[in-house]
């Protein structure tokens, strides 16, 4: 197990991933807690009152829980290619009554500034990064203020870059992850390397204790990665189903469906590359989808809201892992502790 995270009352080595955007709840995270392990508050697509009042949630309950950030590493759309792209989409959009060729460009760093401000003021046990490193001196703050901090990588090249940047601890995501994949150059699309060999390329660039991400959903599949030179675990796909879950209600049926076995990785939501079961919408703009994040966010967000609110499965981002048949209806804490039980 890691020993900063058992310092912090952590005793199983199986953490619940942040999903931004709905998925993870106050209630699951704190069930990852009563699970022995850890949840993360996501920063992500929320001001920064919002997060503070998700962070006063659970630390009401009195657990160890962490916070994770998007840190800012933006990808500037072209121009000409958001209105291409806002043109393409339209007829998707306009079954909604979304006007996406209206839409302005946004360019935006998700309040970062003053989330950070709120970690360094507010203190919290673990906080934790994903899409770019911070500057060392944010790093080199959040410690001394008492946080343990957790960078997501992967690659080595990545791990090396976090490991001088200050981290304690790398979140090491391989490309069977579910939703965004954290690659510090969302240009490309990572390679497709299995987690048990990043796991080994890692081990051997940087001497930091490791967490394994990316297609964990089952106990052995959990074992695997320890036995491959993780510290722990942390699962995301696998918990969408759960009762603490804040998942959509059409999601939760796409995960369920039994007809939806595969998935692709896609920016044709974004601008960023990111794993989601195969619907209407990634087949059709997958190939076409110009990176550019969060400007690709922004555009196809009200199409996205106005979907989910009417159950439409083939306009919202299905963010799922290679694991997606393993999630499953019932408290999150009975999952965590199944998944561990191979250990």
């Amino acid at each position: 197990m890691v020993s900063p995270l058992v310092a912090l009352g952590v005793d199983t080595p199986v953490l619940a991933a942040p999903m931004a955007g709905g998925p993870t709840t106050p209630a699951l995270v704190t069930a990852a807690a009563r699970a022995g392990g850890l949840g993360f508050v996501p920063g992500g697509y929320r001001t920064t009152a919002a997060l503070a009042e998700q962070i006063a949630a659970v630390r009401s309950a009195g657990v160890p829980f962490g916070v994770n950030l998007f840190a800012p590493n933006p990808v500037p759309v072209d121009p000409d290619a958001f209105r291409r792209y806002a043109h393409a989409i339209a007829p998707d959009a306009g079954i909604h009554g979304v006007d996406t060729p209206a839409a302005e460009l946004v360019e935006d760093d998700d309040h970062w500034a003053d989330k950070v401000a709120l970690l360094l003021s507010d203190p919290v046990p673990v906080v934790s990064f994903t899409f770019g490193i911070p500057q060392a001196s944010v790093v080199s703050g959040l410690r001394a203020a008492g946080s343990l901090v957790v960078q997501t990588v992967t690659s080595a090249a990545e791990a090396r870059a976090a490991a001088e940047a200050g981290a304690d601890v790398l979140a090491v995501q391989a490309s069977a992850a579910g939703g965004h994949s954290g690659t510090l150059t969302p240009q490309h699309t990572p390679a497709a390397v299995p987690l048990e060999d990043l796991l080994g390329e890692v081990r051997a660039a940087v001497p930091l204790p490791l967490v394994a991400a990316g297609g964990l959903a089952t106990p052995a599949a959990v074992a695997g990665a320890l036995r491959a030179g993780a510290d722990a675990v942390m699962v995301g796909t696998v918990l969408t189903r759960a009762e603490e879950a804040g998942t959509s209600a059409p999601h939760r049926a796409a995960l369920a469906d039994p007809a939806r076995t595969g998935t692709v990785v896609t920016r044709a939501f974004t601008g960023r590359p990111a794993r989601a079961l195969r619907n209407e919408f990634t087949d059709r703009h997958t190939d076409a989808a110009p990176a550019g994040y969060p400007a690709l966010h922004h555009l196809t967000g009200p199409m996205r809201r106005a979907a989910a609110a009417a159950g439409d499965q083939e306009r919202i981002h299905l963010w799922a892992g290679t694991g997606h048949r393993h999630a499953t209806e019932e408290p999150a804490e009975r999952i965590l502790r199944r998944l561990a039980s191979g250990i």
